[in-house]
């Protein structure tokens, strides 16, 4: 085959070299001195043969290149290694700089004499321009990635592991770029969403359907949490090949903190509402009452039934007040216990005699179904009654007239299981949740006239937790009713047998000595109202509206009790309990607070200012005979 080769024309390929015009091709002697010089040459550098031939070839190379030695460099190594490639600036005859590939070839004869040097050059500047400007533009980008503080912005690759780290990564993560690269992303995630295989199934989604969006919980390097809104996008190269994934992290913890302070502000507006109504309902036939009984003579039937409503409606205010008290426990973390051994069977009585005229009033029909025995829990039995009844009173508010009332018990992997179910109106799925918390009820303020203050569940479920057992609720949607299930852990076998021979607490008996009494309080009715309660008991009463009355009316009185209120203008009652006890240096006198301030502080306050009961508007007869029996020590409560 070689043989049928035809030698190539010497002239022909030297017009071909010649006439080349993208391409500078000329030759160099070995000291570098240009020998001859093509069109294409002429064209890239500028120089016409006859302005060049016979200068050194470092004539186009920047004065840096030349200071350094390149050129003398480029042609040690082609002539050590045969052959020289470079990339670099060059300098045409007006001083223009282009972008060239260079290629140095040594010209050898058959002794390996070296006899020069062949040339080739290629302009390059457009290409370099557009690599510089993509260069550019991907560090702009960069730098606007990396400059953003309020998104956290990263990649990972098709396993998850983080490979970039941007300045608000570091600043809503914690973690620095040099502790995170490298790592999963699944770090990110709370133990519940680990466990659930959240990470992966976002990845999963995103690598399926181009992207995932999803809001929750996530973790700082520090274990603190979060809420986060997340998109991740699943990047692709132009084959289709998946490459890895983009991640945008946005912390919304304080955006959400707004939308709450939001909604309570809401619930408490609402329930504010509510509660003026709650009040005003029991003050109304309270007020019609007292006019009856003012329009009618003492010995009229109608005085005892406006005593009865009087006594009925009271007690339904110390009901809401005690509702209150209680809401402010829950906010505090201060609701209590006093646990025994209790059945749950005496719980669900006592509830159910809470509830009996609201289930009478309602016609409803009550089923009752418990254990025999074993229905013991260790607790506090009248918290656990009151929980008892808020959701028994629950199902009568939300369940027609003529509706149906199930309270049904059962022991379970050793819990009590309590459950109260009804055939009502039922909860809407989004609210099973959001009916325990604080001031929450299923129906706008307006419907919800005469429902209670919205904290009967939140109670209920609190009481439950503090026992170690919960409280959850399930209902099929509208009109399908609803049951709350409450599971608290079941007493021992020691305390079973307790519960059994537990008997009833002995009443205190009421006092029966005549007393010396001193009533302070600046509230003029509620004063009144009491020293003539204490005068119709037979004892000596004096009543006086102030703290400086207080002490000149004790100094010539020698009372044996003072019933003394603590919020009063000038002299409160904290100072009168201080000066009394200063001039009554044996305390032979009984000082009792009779105020409405009730919290933990304001007993101690008491206790430190010389007190020796503390009692809560308004007062019950078996607590005023407490406060007048002299038997009854000085212990404060």
């Amino acid at each position: 085959m070689n043989g049928d080769r035809r030698p190539v024309d010497p002239l022909l390929f030297k017009l071909a070299v010649e006439q080349t015009q993208n391409y500078a091709v000329f030759l160099l002697d070995p000291k570098g001195c240009i020998v001859t010089w093509n069109l294409g040459a002429q064209c890239i550098k500028g120089y016409a043969p006859s302005e060049i031939i016979g200068r050194h070839f470092s004539v186009f190379y920047t004065r840096d290149a030349v200071e350094k030695g390149w050129p003398s460099y480029e042609l040690r190594m082609a002539s050590l290694e045969g052959r020289f490639e470079d990339e670099g600036w060059r300098v045409r005859k007006d001083g223009g700089r282009f972008w060239a590939n260079v290629v140095i070839t040594a010209l050898r004869d058959e002794n390996g004499k070296l006899l020069g040097f062949s040339k080739i050059t290629r302009d390059l500047t457009e290409r370099k321009q557009h690599e510089e400007a993509l260069r550019g533009s991907e560090e702009r980008f960069r730098l606007l990635v990396e400059g953003v503080t309020d998104y956290a912005i990263y990649m990972l690759d098709p396993q998850g592991i983080v490979t970039s780290w941007n300045s608000g990564a570091e600043k809503i993560k914690g973690y620095p770029r040099e502790e995170i690269i490298g790592r999963h992303f699944s770090r990110f995630y709370t133990n519940e969403d680990i466990e659930a295989g959240k990470p992966w199934e976002e990845l999963a989604t995103a690598r399926r359907c181009g992207r995932s969006e999803s809001q929750g919980w996530r973790i700082r390097k520090d274990g603190s949490r979060f809420w986060s809104r997340v998109i991740v996008t699943a990047l692709h190269d132009a084959d289709g090949t998946l490459r890895g994934f983009a991640k945008i992290t946005q912390d919304l913890t304080e955006r959400l903190h707004m939308r709450d302070l939001e909604d309570a502000a809401r619930n408490i507006n609402e329930f504010i509402g509510v509660l003026a109504h709650e009040m005003r309902n029991p003050l109304a036939p309270i007020r019609a009452a007292v006019r009856v009984m003012s329009n009618t003579s003492p010995d009229d039937p109608l005085q005892k039934t406006m005593r009865e409503t009087i006594d009925r409606q009271s007690a339904h205010l110390v009901h809401i007040v005690d509702n209150m008290l209680d809401i402010a426990r829950l906010t505090r973390g201060t609701l209590t216990l006093a646990n025994r051994p209790v059945k749950l069977q005496d719980v669900v009585r006592d509830a159910v005699d809470a509830a009996l005229p609201a289930l009478e009033e309602a016609r409803h029909r009550l089923h009752v179904d418990l254990p025999d025995q074993g229905f013991v829990v260790f607790g506090d039995a009248d918290r656990l009654t009151q929980m008892a009844a808020n959701l028994v009173n629950n199902a009568v508010r939300y369940t027609p007239p003529g509706g149906n009332v199930w309270i049904e018990g059962r022991t379970e992997d050793g819990h009590a299981v309590l459950s109260v179910r009804d055939d009502g109106c039922g909860i809407d799925a989004h609210m099973l949740e959001r009916i325990f918390g604080m001031f929450i009820q299923g129906r706008s303020p307006l419907q919800r006239v005469g429902g209670g203050l919205g904290v009967g569940l939140a109670l209920a479920r609190r009481i439950a937790e503090l026992h170690g057992g919960s409280l959850v609720a399930q209902s099929d949607g509208e009109n399908k009713g609803s049951v709350f299930t409450m599971r608290l852990p079941l007493a021992d076998a020691a305390a079973l047998g307790e519960a059994q021979v537990e008997s009833a607490p002995a009443a205190f008996p009421a006092s029966t000595a005549v007393q010396r009494v001193l009533v302070v309080d600046d509230n003029v009715d509620a004063a009144n109202s009491l020293g003539m309660l204490l005068k119709s008991l037979g004892h000596d009463t004096r009543v006086v509206h102030d703290g400086q009355q207080a002490l000149e009316t004790a100094a010539e009185f020698h009372p044996d009790v003072v019933l003394l209120d603590i919020g009063m203008p000038g002299l409160d009652g904290y100072e009168v309990a201080r000066r009394l006890r200063a001039l009554d240096d044996h305390r032979t006198i009984r000082i009792v607070a009779v105020t409405g301030w009730g919290q933990e502080t304001d007993r101690q306050k008491s206790r430190e200012a010389g007190f020796d009961l503390h009692l809560v508007k308004p007062l019950d007869a078996n607590e005023l005979a407490h406060a007048l029996d002299e038997r009854s020590g000085s212990t404060l409560h």
